[in-house]
């Protein structure tokens, strides 16, 4: 365990595959650089792999002060050892106070080990980060500025509040979508500060014959219109009219839990606490009671309609519009409706 270090930066483990950044980086930075502003410290990013130095404008452009760059032949492919073994050792010479990764394959491989090495805490799966105090009324200690990492807690029935007092750094994973993508602004620079680390072969496991990588059927967080089917749609054939309505609005079908866990659509398509978070400029939730791991996932969407027939599901809670009827004599006339006004 390192030092508690109050005046360390906030770094972003910029996450990286074949030379190409994700959005969930550029996601992160957006809340790395709120964290660092209100600390009032510098704003670092963790570059590593080979090849990879192109990366680090783009990550400046997107709010990172500082791009912490390793380049080592055997970063050339993610495996945990060597990447853990790198970043500890950058966290042990800079002594950061806040790193944070997204809830990626990757980076919830990865985040634990270093955790493990470094003895400090982590919380996974975050939807929100904050910073703020905090009061142990047991023994009068009253600590600042801590992260607040936030996350549902017991199956999503509450939101739970965890803070990390004197074991640092501060780490969390944070859920894909949930962060804002910030524009890039191309007058923006970050320093690139290269760094050596020490590893050795033996540090690789195992050896990667070949990669393949299996692209989503849908881009979610790219569409405009989501209609989602939950398990008030009650068959494989009724969400045939989520597919329809889905079509006629030009958007895309998705679907709570339930109806993934049923069947009825692809997990690719699944909204909420264990699938993608979407912020739509119009979301259609078609029997979708509106627990609370759904509502996650969708609850920042610009415009929500909700069809329901139980005028108490709490999907009426956050839906701008709605709808208390069965859905299966709702969604035709929508349907109709709808091409209806594309053939005027």
């Amino acid at each position: 365990m390192i030092e508690v270090n109050r005046q360390g930066e906030v770094w972003v483990f910029a996450e990286q595959e074949a030379g190409a950044l994700s959005d969930v980086p550029l996601e992160l930075l957006s809340k790395g650089r709120e964290l660092a502003d209100t600390l009032n410290v510098p704003l670092g990013c963790l570059l590593l792999g080979e090849n990879v130095r192109d990366l680090a404008p783009t990550l400046g452009q997107h709010g990172a002060d500082k791009v912490y760059l390793v380049e080592h032949p055997l970063l050339k492919q993610y495996q945990t050892l060597s990447y853990a073994k790198a970043i500890c050792q950058l966290i042990e010479k800079h002594k950061p106070q806040i790193v944070i990764y997204g809830a990626t394959v990757m980076g919830r491989d990865l985040a634990p080990r270093i955790a493990s090495e470094e003895k400090c805490g982590l919380t996974a799966d975050c939807t929100d980060l904050q910073i703020g105090d905090h009061d142990i009324p047991r023994t009068g200690e009253h600590f600042e500025n801590l992260l607040h990492q936030i996350r549902p807690a017991f199956g999503g029935n509450i939101i739970a509040t965890i803070v990390n007092p004197d074991r640092w750094p501060q780490m969390a994973t944070v859920r894909e979508g949930v962060m804002r993508l910030p524009e890039a602004d191309p007058g923006r620079s970050a320093a690139v500060v290269e760094e050596s680390v020490d590893l050795t072969p033996e540090l690789l496991a195992l050896t990667i014959r070949q990669h393949e990588r299996r692209a989503r059927s849908v881009n979610l967080k790219a569409s405009r219109i989501i209609v989602a089917g939950g398990a008030g749609v009650g068959s494989r054939d009724n969400f045939k009219l989520i597919w329809e309505l889905a079509n006629a609005l030009g958007g895309a079908a998705a679907g709570s839990r339930a109806a993934v866990d049923a069947g009825w659509i692809d997990h690719d398509h699944q909204v909420g606490q264990t699938g993608t978070t979407v912020r739509p400029a119009l979301y259609i939730a078609c029997g979708v009671s509106g627990a609370i791991q759904h509502l996650a996932g969708m609850q920042e969407s610009a415009k929500i309609v909700a069809i329901n027939n139980d005028p108490e599901a709490p999907i009426f809670s956050v839906a701008h519009y709605a709808i208390h009827g069965d859905l299966n004599e709702v969604l035709p006339r929508l349907i109709k409706a709808v091409k209806a006004r594309g053939e005027e």
